[in-house]
């Protein structure tokens, strides 16, 4: 029920979702959703949820106060076992609060982490985090990095995933406190650190995870997305000044652009740490976003991220 185009395009990214081999269970109200499936001649399991937690609402209280909410029900499912994992285009942050109160985090962890992924020339990149938690400790950058190479390797193929560490320089030494010490401490691990990156970075090939906090994490999030949008803007300033047939030769190689760029290709966000797949999406989801969201979270189930999670941290 949450996002701005629910429940109409939700329901829609479903049952698309559904035709690519994804067992998905609807959680809201009943009667609007068996209106909505009507419209597609399509028939999924619905789990009725007549609340809604919207966008301006304390997510922790009500969480409490609504218990009939679709993401407090989803978050329950999860809790049981009854589904593997949700996604919600609703409020982010009742998304969270369901995720860490509800599922729980996985044993060792301190704090949940939202991973975005970014497309990048040969491979996505993993950047956490994106939202979640605004100050952090050089500790939590650590887990971050963990959790970040566990999802690269297990869902985008990464072998082992080189992390980098997000800061004003390359060279060691650069950034704040906080970065310095969780440079030691990446330094010092398993992991496939590669050194400190800067935002200029991730349009390159350099590194499979980015590791931040999540303050700096989803402004670097939104000014990429700006400028994706600055750049398509450009593109069709230009477009609108060449000849037909120049525009019908140019299309296809700028449409191949344009998809390679479209945030709705991956659908949402993981939300590592927590005992389930969790991905939370726009709130402007579309039904491509929401079915690619919905394999996504199939994914995540199906490669266990949390137990891998449980592993290096419990």
């Amino acid at each position: 029920m949450g996002g701005d185009n629910a429940p109409d395009e939700t329901v829609a990214g479903a049952v698309d979702a559904s035709g690519l081999g994804v067992e998905v269970v609807l959680v809201g109200d009943r009667g609007l959703l068996v209106a909505e499936l009507d419209k597609h001649g399509a028939e999924l399991q619905i789990v009725d949820a007549p609340e809604t937690i919207g966008m301006s609402d304390d997510p922790a209280k009500a969480l409490r106060e609504k218990p009939g909410a679709s993401i407090t029900v989803a978050a329950r499912l999860v809790a049981s076992g009854d589904v593997g994992g949700l996604v919600s285009a609703g409020s982010t942050g009742a998304a969270m609060a369901a995720a860490a109160i509800i599922i729980g985090r996985v044993r060792g962890v301190a704090r949940p982490s939202i991973a975005s992924i970014f497309p990048t020339p040969n491979s996505p990149t993993l950047v956490l985090d994106s939202g979640a938690n605004p100050e952090v400790t050089a500790a939590h950058l650590y887990q971050f990095a963990v959790m970040g190479s566990i999802a690269s390797e297990a869902l985008l193929g990464a072998k082992p995933p080189r992390v980098g560490l997000l800061s004003i320089g390359e060279e060691k030494g650069k950034g704040r406190a906080v970065e310095k010490a969780a440079f030691d401490l990446l330094e010092a691990s398993h992991l496939n650190f590669v050194g400190n990156v800067e935002g200029r970075d991730v349009g390159t090939d350099r590194v499979d995870v980015i590791v931040t906090d999540g303050f700096t994490g989803n402004v670097f999030l939104k000014t990429t997305e700006g400028t994706a949008r600055l750049v398509s803007a450009y593109i069709t300033e230009e477009m609108a000044g060449l000849s037909e047939a120049a525009r019908a030769e140019a299309l296809p190689a700028l449409q191949r652009v344009a998809d390679r760029l479209d945030y709705e290709t991956y659908g949402g966000a993981h939300l590592l740490g927590v005992e389930g797949a969790v991905v939370i999406s726009h709130g402007s989801s579309t039904r491509k976003s929401i079915a690619n969201a919905l394999v996504m979270a199939r994914d995540a189930v199906e490669t266990d991220i949390p137990s891998r999670i449980r592993e290096q941290l419990g």
